[in-house]
């Protein structure tokens, strides 16, 4: 398909983001690497609704830093990250501020991919661009039920 090594790197809190990941791993001919917390999220954690949950508290610390069990290995391995995570309150969650933080993304593409209960990826780039300042941004899109055909013309046309 493409020559770029490509790898998509994805935290899911509920299942759907893996799912979505996944296929898109399979539609670019991609490693797949789980972002995992150090300590997983219980859905109690994701009550958004409960101002005191974790994630609602993470979300509105703009230093929290989720600490995450796994790291990738081989990032030197590969030109190009396709960036995946459900979207918490209008951005990425902080866990992957903390993976964008823990790599050297030096001269890599980054596309940022997301799943959403109904929110776009706004400013997300932007937010997440200082974790990773010598890294190629290249936008990204959220992929909500999108066919692995649909996947592979968007990973074609962005890389």
């Amino acid at each position: 398909m493409m020559s770029k090594k490509i790898l998509v790197a994805y935290f899911s809190a509920s299942g759907t983001t893996k799912r979505a990941a996944t296929l898109l791993a399979k539609a670019a001919d991609a490693d797949l690497f789980e972002i995992q917390p150090k300590i997983p999220y219980t859905a109690a954690d994701l009550d958004w609704r409960n101002k005191s949950s974790r994630s609602s508290l993470e979300m509105n610390d703009p230093a929290s830093r989720p600490e995450i069990k796994n790291s990738v290995e081989n990032l030197s391995d590969y030109d190009a990250i396709f960036l995946g995570f459900p979207v918490w309150w209008y951005t990425a969650p902080t866990i992957i501020k903390t993976f964008l933080e823990a790599h050297d993304f030096s001269g890599k593409e980054i596309v940022l991919f997301a799943t959403s209960g109904g929110s776009g990826l706004g400013k997300t780039e932007s937010a997440l661009r200082p974790c990773a300042p010598n890294a190629v941004w290249k936008g990204g899109k959220l992929i909500n039920g999108a066919s692995e055909t649909a996947l592979k013309s968007w990973v074609e046309s962005v890389l």
